[in-house]
């Protein structure tokens, strides 16, 4: 789907231009035009952007056959800019999915290129439409715009993550299993992504605030450097998220060794209690059955000495048990 939107400085929008009407509105230097790529053929769009927009075809490519890590190139008529959008879904295995923008900007347009549907550009989208102010303020503007969109998307997936992190440790407490173990190193895995998002696009929205840009006027640089600072606290928070991780991981291991020294405990325990028993029927055979009761040569061999032997084997681990109570080793 490709759409249009044009505002001219006396207020009138105008949606899906016709494309043989992009060069006339490009040419009015007072106007704002935004073309918006999504879902589209590379075959469609290469025209488009290397006819009508004058696009290099490094930069073209870039956009449309390639996946980069957030940047931005200086065209000197144009900047291309790279941004990446993200979602986090926790419903299964936590997983971390990440969307490509890529953004051209002119002194009078912008465009933008994704490939799938992205919340924060349909939320400007509506929004420039309800309030012209946000395109009233020239492109640099309408760019601010959209990347201080896709920096707030982020906030939400953090907060998800941390929720995630939070039913992660319940789950150690209650009783760690495989499954848990696999969902806290898929948290681990959304955060390494989130992490290597953000962190190039700080210095990316870095760039857009201190570099001098003759596409972006000096006066709208302090709106850029304010994404900059959110970006800043994202990589912090980021940080703090890594090492809960980290921590809820450390005590999932601890857990299972606690569990398999309690198990251990039990099975010493019980070989413990019956090595006297095995000590005492392997010293006198308990050969009681099957031999005669007044042969004088097997007197031991009498009931009154079966039964002395069975009440030996219960009195001896009933006192070994005991003692260790009382040494709390239980």
């Amino acid at each position: 789907m490709i759409r249009s939107l044009f505002f001219s400085r006396n207020g009138k929008f105008t949606l899906d231009m016709s494309k043989e009407d992009w060069s006339t509105a490009l040419s009015d230097p007072d106007g704002l035009l935004w073309v918006d790529f999504e879902e589209t053929l590379p075959d469609q769009d290469e025209p488009i952007l290397r006819d009508i927009f004058h696009f290099h075809p490094l930069a073209i490519d870039d956009a449309l056959q390639e996946s980069h890590v957030p940047k931005v190139d200086d065209w000197e008529d144009y900047l291309y800019i790279v941004l990446h959008s993200v979602s986090f879904d926790s419903a299964d295995q936590p997983h971390l999915d990440t969307q490509e923008l890529d953004i051209f900007l002119g002194k009078n347009y912008v465009v933008t290129h994704h490939d799938q549907k992205i919340q924060a550009i349909e939320k400007v989208w509506a929004s420039s439409q309800r309030d012209d102010r946000h395109l009233r303020n020239g492109a640099d503007h309408l760019l601010y715009r959209l990347v201080d969109e896709v920096v707030a998307s982020y906030m939400p997936v953090v907060e998800a993550m941390d929720d995630a992190i939070d039913q992660a440790e319940d789950e150690v407490f209650n009783g760690p299993n495989s499954a848990t173990l696999a969902q806290i190193f898929a948290l681990k895995r959304a955060v390494v992504t989130l992490r290597r998002t953000i962190s190039p696009e700080r210095e990316t929205l870095n760039k857009l605030a201190r570099d001098d840009y003759p596409v972006i006027d000096p006066h709208d640089r302090i709106y850029f450097r304010d994404v900059y600072d959110h970006l800043v606290r994202l990589v912090d928070i980021t940080e703090g998220i890594r090492d809960l991780i980290g921590g809820v991981l450390d005590t999932y291991l601890s857990a299972i060794n606690n569990r398999m020294n309690d198990i251990m405990k039990t099975l010493t325990i019980i070989t413990t209690l019956f090595m006297p028993i095995s000590f005492i029927a392997g010293f006198f055979g308990m050969n009681f059955f099957g031999v005669p009761a007044l042969d004088p040569y097997h007197a031991w061999t009498r009931p009154v000495m079966f039964a002395g032997s069975l009440c030996l084997m219960i009195l001896v681990p009933v006192l070994m048990f005991m003692w260790m109570r009382s040494k709390k080793w239980m």
